[in-house]
């Protein structure tokens, strides 16, 4: 069986790999995405973007907004613990509330690249001045962008879930249905932040349209679901969200970027977003970090012409 040749071959579709893609793809190179998962996938995330985001991504709002949620935020509640001290409110739009099921299926499919969705990187080898994905995928460039957990960061050594300082996240978003609603004093245009009294990290209360997202996040994994428990209870407890949360609350995790010491270029191998460990280190966000890696990681595949070798992608690692 002949293999299934690329010029460019990504692993992840999220948003670092989505928005590399497109920028190649638009510049004339055959770029292939494979991932695990078949989209629209869910993704645990609070869920915001800025208006920053918008714009490095030229996002048309007015098209991504039909049929999708675009919340729009120009205010937040803060406290500390559970309980709310403050607004903080601004005069004009300062981020955007998203569906991550839908802002990265919306991503992927705008991205132009060819896709293989479903399939998981099992083992990668090189064969001259290429690598063999899979068995059957052939590229003489490899990005990974699958995530904390990307296996390509593995392959280069990352040590996963061990030696590394990571943030733990659990969440649950769901829609609400009318008694829910009634319940829940929380408005889509000034979600609620409440810092942990250690400072360690924080959870939040969302509201984008009719849809709750309601999570915590903190440095290292010690009782994390009891400190999330025992937040959704107290939130309950002051009617800001309904009582009867459904389903379950999903992990996450990944790096800051203070904290985050994984390699990113060997010849022939990039690493990109949450992949590379670049969450910024005072708020966790990690959608823009992750937007702008792919950026620079296609700005240099670009600018090298097909000479994968690492010192001439060393750009992309200072950068």
């Amino acid at each position: 069986m002949s293999a299934d040749t690329c010029d460019v071959l990504i692993v992840g579709g999220g948003p670092a790999g989505s928005t590399c893609a497109r920028t190649m793809q638009r510049a004339g190179l055959d770029v292939l995405i494979m991932d695990k998962s078949v989209f629209p996938r869910d993704k645990v995330c609070a869920g915001w973007i800025t208006p920053q985001v918008v714009q490095e991504l030229d996002l048309d709002v007015e098209d991504y907004r039909r049929g999708r949620i675009l919340q729009p935020i120009n205010s937040f509640i803060t406290g500390m613990g559970e309980q709310a001290n403050g607004a903080v409110n601004y005069d004009k739009v300062v981020s955007y509330g998203i569906r991550r099921c839908e802002f990265d299926h919306y991503l992927l499919e705008r991205s132009g690249a060819r896709l293989r969705q479903g399939e998981a990187w099992k083992s990668m080898e090189r064969q001259g001045d290429r690598w063999l994905v899979n068995g059957e995928i052939a590229a003489p460039l490899v990005i990974g962008a699958g995530g904390h957990f990307c296996p390509v960061a593995r392959f280069l050594g990352a040590h996963l879930g061990k030696e590394e300082r990571a943030i733990s996240a659990q969440e649950i978003e769901f829609e609400l249905n009318e008694a829910q609603a009634a319940q829940c004093s929380v408005t889509g245009e000034r979600p609620e932040l409440y810092f942990c009294d250690d400072l360690k990290g924080y959870g939040w209360c969302f509201r984008k349209g009719n849809y709750l997202n309601v999570g915590l996040g903190r440095e290292g994994n010690h009782r994390l679901a009891e400190h999330v428990q025992t937040f959704a209870r107290s939130l309950a407890a002051q009617g800001r969200i309904p009582a009867d949360l459904p389903g379950k609350f999903k992990g996450h995790a990944y790096l800051l970027y203070a904290h985050g010491k994984r390699p990113v270029i060997p010849d022939g191998v990039m690493i990109i977003g949450d992949a590379a460990g670049l969450a910024y280190t005072q708020s966790g966000e990690g959608i823009r970090p992750a937007i702008e890696s792919g950026l620079l990681a296609a700005a240099n595949v670009l600018a090298v012409k097909r000479d994968y070798r690492r010192e001439r992608l060393s750009h992309y690692e200072a950068a």
